[in-house]
């Protein structure tokens, strides 16, 4: 009798652990990822007025409302800077959102996070990464990533084979892209497209993705904004594909 019960717990052991981790999932509407560029490229100035714009739009009330008046009244989201193929930081671990206290605590995240710089612009990089970070804890209707940048892609696999992987899995893509206003050297600038036209073309994508265009760093905090705004809405408006702030 004693053999039996042990067999039949043993057997019925799989399905409880099935069951258990089923309930650890937690429903969220959006499971929202921000990438943010930290290549040599972003000056600790233009690095450090991204991080505020980070911050401030989660103190926001308006996004706070956002965040609130989903069906489930709540998201999920963190935080990773990212810069050559291979590197990769989560600067804000995942956080469910669903009060004001909680959008703050992840604002502080942001205030508190380390600022470092590397040297490349891998784009492709950070979407590969992004892509492995959903289903950790959080279920959402819509997988989005938020990439912010101020380069196009110049290391790593073609940015093309990354954006197909990511979008097959059913992800969005949106776009931050901030129009540097350092001077580029001609022969540099005349081999590179408009950064808005590339990140337009080659960056975004999935159901309803738009492009945010920051015209320079300090128009970061009203662009960010905005994004969030527009990426955590309930039912996503059907916006124009780019937006732009000066």
């Amino acid at each position: 009798m004693n053999r039996r019960l042990f067999l039949g717990a043993a057997l019925a052991a799989p399905a409880l652990f099935r069951t258990t981790a089923a309930k650890a999932t937690t429903p969220v509407d959006v499971e929202l990822i921000l990438a943010v560029d930290v290549s040599r490229s972003v000056d600790p100035e233009e690095q450090e007025l991204q991080f505020s714009g980070y911050e401030a739009a989660f103190r926001d009330p308006r996004l706070i409302e956002g965040i609130m008046g989903g069906p489930l009244g709540s998201i999920a989201c963190t935080m990773f800077t990212w810069s050559d193929w291979h590197i990769q930081n989560t600067v804000v671990p995942w956080m469910h959102l669903d009060s004001p206290a909680a959008a703050n605590r992840f604002a502080d995240a942001v205030a508190n996070a380390p600022r470092r710089t590397w040297l490349y612009t891998s784009i492709s990089g950070a979407m590969d990464h992004a892509a492995k970070l959903f289903g950790q804890g959080f279920e959402g209707t819509r997988k989005v990533v938020d990439i912010s940048g101020d380069g196009v892609n110049n290391s790593g696999r073609p940015l093309a084979e990354a954006r197909a992987e990511a979008l097959a899995q059913g992800i969005v893509l949106n776009g931050l892209a901030v129009l540097d206003k350092t001077p580029t050297p001609l022969s540099l600038a005349a081999a590179l497209p408009p950064l808005d036209d590339y990140y337009r073309n080659e960056v975004i994508g999935g159901p309803g993705a738009f492009l945010v265009v920051a015209e320079g760093f300090e128009a970061f905090e009203a662009a960010v904004r905005r994004k969030i705004i527009r990426e955590i809405a309930a039912v996503p408006e059907a916006g124009p594909e780019i937006e732009r702030f000066a």
